[in-house]
Formats: structure tokens, C-alpha cells, sequence
């Protein structure tokens, strides 16, 4: 079993030593910090079970600590120890959230009864989130990226709601999740959900795996087939790669959307159905729409609310606490113990490219489980990711280029063609998030013969 890690944030490293020494006699693993930038630096990077905070530190005293490590973590129980301790900064530390208050020099027995009971807490949530997991069916969305934040608060406002919601982003940020977490926190949590792929289905069965289909309406309809709609009915049906789906099968959805009526192929009978429709798709639908593969009209059926979720490479901060989670799931489900992950790991699996993104970062950390049961480190990752660092590949990219005016060129013009791509070629939200003039950018846009 893994040991309980505490982090010491105190600006006196006598105080810092002999805490440690207690706690490592304990069974604990423990970390240190000089004060409260280091230490949430540390927090940033690591799960920890308690922190023990001091309030007077320089730079940034122990209350400003505290109010920062309740946005980053908050579950994360902190306890405050101060040599100028009252009784009203132990009110007003409780008051923002710590755990507990103890005076300098503190009582050791306290200390470490504070502490065990701390940290049977953070064992006691985690427990209720295995738990909650387990009754609903639906994962968490990791993360504290301004992005991911952006992306729980959203559905937070939408879920309630019966809007049609279109899901976009690369392949393996978790579409599927959104759907389910909107499903989950809407009125309609008590009927089912229904997913289909569109992208797996032949364009000439999609019809049939939508609506249903009468005994004899093709060659092997043998029995009548009830359709995701109907199957659906008081749920959610989730679209999944609904930019896959045939011209044919985009009508007859834009038609149920419209009438909330469909009819089974081979039939002649309409039939109600009361279904809240979430789509997701990996394809820039615009580009479809102006190829004339994907309907426009349907495209603004689906689209009442836009969720984009950022790729893994846009929110690497994220990832540590993505490994930490996976580590636990994964462990749980082997019966293993837990491996100890250094910081060299976490660093240089926040320098891979992840083409993957979340499902190939899973990946990774359960081969690295399997190949490495005990510890986890820098030289693990580059061995076993099957992935090069970032680094690596600009390095491939510099031995392309002799010339610095040739390697700059060609460096302005991927990074505007790429963030044109990012807003679908608006030319005013590109160059708003570059911080240049509308006019700059268009005149890049000709300079190296750009198109959409």
C-alpha cells in the first residue's frame, strides 16, 4: 500500500526537519518547501494527502497560500501551524477552508492526530467519488486547465437545459464524457442514453440503426428493428463523428429534429419521439458544409450550444493530475499498489506530443504500470511511451533548415496557419488571440499564399 505523502510548506528549516523526521518515523512520505510559491509549485505538480502550512513567510504569507490551494486542489486538506497564532486567524483559516489550526511550537501528539485524521479524509472523498462513480456510470473530467474549467463550467449551465449540443475536438479528448456528463447532471439522468457511431456504421445500414426498420423492408430484414431514436425516447441520443454520417441519413435526423416524428425504414407510420440530441464530431463541419458534405440546416439543429475541448498538447498542466488518475484507476482495477512517479516522469511525459491525446496518454501510463510496478522515472517514459519528445522533434525540425530567414519563414507560416485553422479562418478572432491587427494578419495570409 502506498505510504500518506505530506507536504511541509515553512519558511524555518529546523521546524521543516524535525516535522519530517516524525512523519518519515511514521510511515509517511514527505516533502518540503522553503515557502509558499515553492510549495505550490510542488502542489501544482503532485497529489499530496495533507499540507502543513505555515502562516508567516515571506513573499507570500500562509493565508494567501491557502486561498490559492482551494482553487487548485480543493479537497486537499491543509493544516495551518503559526507561532503567532489567535484565535482569530485559526477562525479565519477555517473560515477559507483549512482543515485545522495548530500553534508553534506544536504539541506533537496533536500534530499527529491532526494529521491522520486529514488524511483519513482525503481518503474518505475519494472514496465518495469511487462511489458516486460506481452509481451514476459516469467518470470525472480531470483536470484544472483554464480550458478544462472553462469546459465543467459550461456544462454545468447546459446540462439542465433540453438545448441540442454539438461536441467538438480532436479524437480522444473526451467527447464521449461530455455527452455522458450532461446526460448525467440533466432531468433527463433517469432515462437512458443511447450512443452511436456514425463513423462505424455503413452509410448504407445508418438509416436502419437510426430509425428502425419493418419485417421484409430489405433483403435481410427478418424482424422488426427498433432504432436509437426510439430506443432514446425520454433519454439522450449521442451522435458520435456525426460529420461521418450519409447526405440521406442527415435528412431524415434533421426531420426527426424538426418534427420530433420518425419513421421506420419500410414503414409508413410516424412515431413520436422525445429525445435531447448531443452530437460530437472531430471534423471542421464549415469545411464540410462548403464541400456540400454536410448540411448546413443541420448543422444549426445541432449547434444550439458549441463545446470545443482543447487537445491534451493545449493543456499539459493537466497532465500529472490525468497520470495520478489513471495510476489509481488502473492499479485498482490490476489489485496492484500504486508505483511512485517522480517528477522527472511527470515533466518529460508533459513534453510528449500526444497525437492521441487522453486515450493515448492512458495508454502509456498502463504499459508503464505493467513494465515498471514500483517507480516510474524520466529514462521509464522515454522508453516505454514509444513517443518522442517535443524537444526530439524540433530537433528534426531545425536539421531541415541551413538558412535562418528560410527556417523563420516557414515558422511564421505554419504557426498562422495553424491558429487560422484553430478559429475556422475567422480573420478577426485570429488576430485578436495574436495580439496583431486584423490588416497584419491578412497581409501574412497573402504574403505566404495561404488557403482555406
Amino acid at each position: 500500500m502506498a505510504k500518506p505523502s505530506l507536504l511541509i510548506i515553512d519558511d524555518e528549516a529546523v521546524i521543516r526537519q524535525t516535522i519530517r523526521d516524525i512523519f518519515e518515523f511514521e510511515k509517511y512520505e514527505v516533502e518540503e518547501a522553503g515557502d509558499g510559491i515553492e510549495g505550490l509549485a510542488k502542489i501544482k505538480d503532485k497529489r499530496y494527502d495533507v499540507v502543513l502550512l505555515d502562516i508567516k513567510m515571506p513573499e507570500m504569507d500562509g493565508m494567501e497560500v491557502l486561498e490559492k490551494i482551494q482553487i487548485l486542489q480543493p479537497d486537499l486538506p491543509v493544516v495551518m501551524i503559526s507561532g503567532h497564532g489567535t484565535l482569530e486567524n485559526a477562525v479565519e483559516a477555517v473560515k477559507m477552508g483549512a482543515y485545522d489550526f495548530i500553534s508553534k511550537p506544536p504539541d506533537l501528539n496533536r500534530l499527529l492526530i491532526t494529521v491522520r485524521n486529514a488524511h483519513e479524509k482525503t481518503q474518505q472523498v475519494k472514496t465518495i467519488k469511487k462511489l458516486r462513480k460506481k452509481v451514476t456510470g459516469v467518470k470525472e473530467i480531470v483536470g484544472e486547465s483554464n480550458g478544462i474549467a472553462d469546459i465543467k463550467e459550461l456544462i454545468e449551465k447546459i446540462a439542465p437545459t433540453d438545448a441540442r449540443v454539438l461536441v467538438t475536438g480532436e479524437n480522444g479528448t473526451g467527447k464521449e464524457l461530455v455527452a455522458r456528463m450532461i446526460h448525467a447532471k440533466s432531468d433527463r439522468s433517469g432515462g437512458p442514453i443511447v450512443e452511436v457511431n456514425c463513423a462505424a456504421i455503413p452509410s448504407e445500414l445508418i438509416e436502419s440503426e437510426l430509425f428502425g426498420h419493418e419485417k421484409g423492408s430489405f433483403t435481410s430484414a427478418h424482424k422488426q428493428r427498433i432504432g436509437k431514436f426510439e430506443q432514446a425516447n425520454g433519454g439522450t441520443l449521442f451522435l458520435d463523428e456525426v460529420g461521418d454520417m450519409s447526405l440521406s441519413a442527415q435528412a431524415k435526423v434533421l426531420r426527426a429534429l424538426q418534427e420530433s416524428k420518425i419513421t421506420r425504414v419500410g414503414g409508413d407510420k410516424e412515431l413520436d419521439v422525445d429525445v435531447r440530441v448531443v452530437a460530437a464530431t472531430n471534423k471542421n463541419l464549415m469545411k464540410a458544409i462548403d464541400k456540400g458534405e454536410f448540411r448546413m440546416d443541420l448543422y444549426h439543429r445541432l449547434s444550439v450550444m458549441v463545446m470545443h475541448l482543447p487537445s491534451l498538447n493545449d493543456r499539459s498542466d493537466d497532465i500529472p493530475l490525468l497520470v495520478d488518475h489513471f495510476v489509481t484507476s488502473i492499479c485498482e482495477e490490476y489489485g496492484k499498489p500504486e508505483p511512485k512517479i517522480t517528477k522527472t516522469a511527470y515533466d518529460a511525459l508533459k513534453n510528449i506530443n500526444w497525437t492521441g491525446n487522453i486515450r493515448e496518454l492512458r495508454n502509456v501510463v498502463e504499459r508503464l504500470i505493467i513494465l515498471c510496478p514500483e517507480k516510474i522515472d524520466k529514462k521509464d517514459v522515454e522508453q516505454y511511451s514509444n513517443k518522442p519528445a517535443q524537444g526530439a522533434e524540433l530537433l528534426n525540425v531545425y536539421k531541415r533548415y541551413d538558412h535562418f530567414d528560410e527556417f523563420k519563414g516557414e515558422m511564421e507560416k505554419g504557426f498562422i496557419s495553424y491558429h487560422l485553422d484553430k478559429h475556422d479562418w475567422n480573420t478577426e478572432k485570429t488576430a485578436r488571440e495574436l495580439n496583431m491587427s486584423e490588416d497584419d494578419l491578412k497581409l501574412l495570409v497573402k504574403r505566404f499564399e495561404l488557403v482555406n
